[in-house]
């Protein structure tokens, strides 16, 4: 069955120069072919994503065509503007894939608002509410390493769209041949026909000014003297970031030049991730060169970032998505309070993968912290149920460990650019005192107690990869462990049970052990991996870091 689907694409007259050659050289390679048609990329909550190529297992201007199809038949069904927002980042093809997109849109008869250089996902979630869109399409791969890319679809409320509409979606995609199902113009047609239009100034500046808006101390930056090292990755930060920093009045701040201006290939950093200490390496070494306070990277699509903060003793460290969720958090609690704009009854959200320590500070700040399921998406839900009840600016902020951070309802997934802005005033709020982020997260552990928190993914590659992770989590739910290591455990959630959680089901399995560490295994929405999640609490770093490496030990042999 593939091999015909193979002979079909190598006969066609492709419209993309770099299929055709690569279908070529692939003739009579039967695994290679399979790899790349015995199945499609699956459009999920995530949209797609896969590797650049040819084939339905491929992300290309044909699987995209395809997907848009998909999403306009629902559009077409839901009445209000019919207008989709678009936006894409600086990978490989991005540009293409999205004025490809705009193509199917305007074919179908939908207008589309579409952003005239790369720019971040949540400059898209903007553009969807500013413009009262259906929909949103982002052209990303987030921080995936330079041969992927990928396609991630909105709802109207600026959110990633929900599992019941993404369904709705993907039933409309079988129904689509490839090759030549979807309905196309070229993109300069959908723009002189008027169905294609540039997202105007007036919605980028009203972006910046709702930023600008979610200061804490506003002015304090100008008068700091911080330093800054920044470097977008390669990625859409470069632009909405320094805007947002000088307009906040932090101007010493220098750009590591091999990873300032869009790069696809993303050469310097082979894995893109703000999480992870290679992808920032060039930046640390720029920051101990100019004295700087602080080094601060965004990913490609900027919806994360990552930072290394500097130490009394002039080295640099890096910080956990989970440590500058707590730190942001103590930070717009208490300044918030100080100011007199924290408002009545506020609301914190994170995922239920995050740290306990976020717990203990929102306690001590009269905050409600609520847990929600991973991604982004229900942190997004959570302020659409405060805005239905007209109460959205109860919500202060949200956070994952992976990294994503929002404050303020005016987008509704992580960004990047507020997060960088939150970040470089508290690092110059507390420089401004004679102290520093490393020293505020210092007194933060002596307060609360010393939390660990660290992530081990198991990779499971190939076709047979997503049966392996079922297969494993089976076995978990049909053999459930009564023990971890040397620890009793003395609960167990399995979230697949939403009568027992009051959330959506969700494939996570949750163990609390009995010395109070709690251990999280939960497979990639998005990535072949199994990700086990270790909590830990101990008087000190190496002992909460010693019961984490007992823990990983045992945890280690479910995943042979």
């Amino acid at each position: 069955m593939y091999n015909e689907e193979y002979q079909r694409w190598l006969a066609a007259d492709l419209q993309d120069a770099d299929l055709s050659p690569e279908l070529r050289k692939i003739q009579g390679n039967d695994e290679e072919i399979k790899d790349r048609f015995a199945v499609s990329l699956q459009f999920g909550t995530a949209g797609l994503r896969g590797v650049l190529g040819a084939g339905t297992n491929r992300m290309n201007i044909y699987v995209v065509a395809q997907a848009t199809q998909g999403l306009a038949n629902w559009v077409k069904t839901q009445g209000g503007t019919q207008t989709v927002a678009i936006s894409f980042d600086t990978r490989l093809k991005s540009d293409v894939f999205s004025k490809t997109a705009a193509g199917v849109l305007a074919a179908n008869g939908i207008k589309v608002r579409i952003y005239d250089a790369a720019m971040p996902v949540p400059a898209l979630s903007f553009a969807t509410r500013y413009y009262n869109c259906n929909a949103g399409i982002m052209v990303t791969a987030s921080h995936n390493p330079a041969k992927y890319n990928g396609y991630k679809a909105y709802g109207p409320d600026g959110c990633q769209m929900p599992d019941q509409a993404a369904d709705v979606v993907y039933n409309e995609i079988q129904k689509i041949d490839v090759l030549n199902g979807a309905q196309q113009i070229s993109f300069a047609q959908g723009v002189e026909d008027g169905l294609i239009r540039f997202v105007g100034d007036d919605c980028k500046k009203a972006f910046y000014e709702a930023i600008e808006a979610c200061q804490v101390r506003p002015g304090l930056a100008a008068t700091s003297g911080l330093k800054l090292v920044y470097s977008p990755l390669n990625g859409s930060g470069l632009v909405p970031v320094t805007q947002v920093l000088k307009d906040i009045g932090i101007t010493d701040i220098t750009i590591v030049p091999e990873q300032e201006y869009p790069n696809g290939y993303f050469t310097t950093c082979s894995y893109p991730n703000p999480e992870i200490y290679a992808a920032l390496e060039s930046g640390l070494k720029l920051a101990k060169e100019c004295d700087a306070d602080l080094m601060l990277a965004t990913d490609p699509d900027a919806d994360r970032v990552g930072i290394a903060m500097k130490c009394p003793d002039g080295t640099y460290e890096l910080v956990t998505g989970n440590e500058m969720g707590a730190l942001l958090l103590d930070y717009i609690c208490a300044g918030r309070i100080e100011k007199g704009t924290m408002p009545k009854d506020p609301v914190a959200v994170m995922s239920l993968v995050s740290t306990p320590l976020a717990k203990a500070i929102a306690k001590h700040y009269n905050v409600e912290l609520r847990s929600v399921l991973t991604g982004f998406k229900w942190i997004g839900d959570q302020i659409l149920n405060l805005e239905k009840n007209h109460q959205e600016d109860r919500f202060i902020f949200g956070f994952e460990e992976s990294y994503g951070y929002l404050a303020g309802s005016y987008v509704r997934d992580k960004d990047a650019v507020v997060a960088s802005m939150l970040i470089c005033e508290m690092a110059a709020y507390y420089r401004a005192n004679g102290s520093s982020i490393k020293q505020r997260l210092e007194e933060i552990y002596s307060q609360y107690g010393r939390y660990f928190n660290k992530t081990d993914s198991f990779e499971f590659p190939g076709l047979s990869g997503m049966d392996k992770m079922a297969g494993i989590m089976t076995k978990l739910r049909q053999e459930p462990p009564a023990a971890i290591g040397a620890h009793k455990i003395t609960k167990a959630v399995d979230f697949k049970k939403s009568e027992e959680t009051g959330l959506p089901p969700a494939n996570v399995l949750l163990y609390e052990l009995e010395n109070g560490a709690t251990v999280i295994i939960r497979p990639s929405g998005t990535e072949p991996k199994i990700k086990a999640y270790f909590t830990t609490l101990g008087k000190d770093l190496a002992e909460a870091q010693a019961q984490k490496d007992e823990l990983a030990a045992a945890v280690e042999p479910i995943f042979a």
